[in-house]
């Protein structure tokens, strides 16, 4: 038994440092540009074949690095959903879907790589479905979205896309833009994420409430 369990540590340790070398090369470089032996070879691991090994395709270690931070980023939202207090207000739902990624990179301390990982996930054609996947199986950003969608103005059905697709866009290059001036120690707008998630959301409600030009 005590071998079986220095075994399944030694994986998981192994398994968390090849992520955390992933994120950080896919964040950097993209995801394409990197091998399988660059990752192996930055996580410390002898084996090129570690990659493989313990999470199978690329495409695989990349949903693997989502949901290394999905649970953390699922909580915040959890949080901010409880405490919505007007199921009216369009402000309200804005942090919902805002804050709980800017609140988790703030969590995690500096540096950090995931923003920027995300930003080349997201820009990746073949990549992007993962993301839209992986979002989907969040219950709360469900609710957030259904709830945001109820209290905004009645909107032409292709502004409505066309205004949540600039939202997404928006919401993750922002981060992804915060992130890489702090890694490079370059001004960044906001002193802190928290007044970055700020200043985000009210961007994204002037988005939404903005007025449409007639005949457009």
């Amino acid at each position: 038994m005590a071998g079986r369990t220095l075994r399944e540590e030694q994986v998981n340790t192994t398994r968390a440092l090849l992520l955390t070398a992933a994120e950080r090369l896919f964040a950097e470089h993209g995801v394409h540009a990197v091998s399988n032996r660059q990752v192996s070879e930055a996580a410390g691991q002898g084996n090129n074949t570690a990659v493989g090994y313990h999470f199978g395709t690329k495409t695989d270690l990349v949903r693997a690095i989502v949901r290394k931070h999905a649970t953390r980023i699922e909580e915040n939202r959890a949080r901010l959903l409880a405490g919505l207090r007007d199921p009216d207000d369009v402000r309200g739902w804005v942090d919902c879907l805002v804050r709980p990624v800017l609140e988790h990179l703030a969590a995690l301390g500096s540096p950090t790589w995931y923003a920027r990982f995300c930003a080349q996930v997201v820009s990746d054609p073949a990549l992007h479905q993962l993301m839209v996947e992986e979002a989907l199986t969040s219950p709360s950003l469900q609710r957030i979205v259904e709830g945001l969608n109820r209290c905004l103005p009645d909107l032409p059905a292709e502004v409505r896309a066309e205004r949540a697709e600039m939202v997404r866009h928006l919401i993750v290059h922002v981060a992804a833009e915060r992130e890489r001036a702090l890694a490079e120690h370059t001004p960044t707008p906001r002193a802190t994420w928290d007044d970055a998630a700020t200043g985000l959301a009210d961007a994204v409600v002037g988005m939404w409430l903005a007025p449409v030009t007639p005949g457009r």
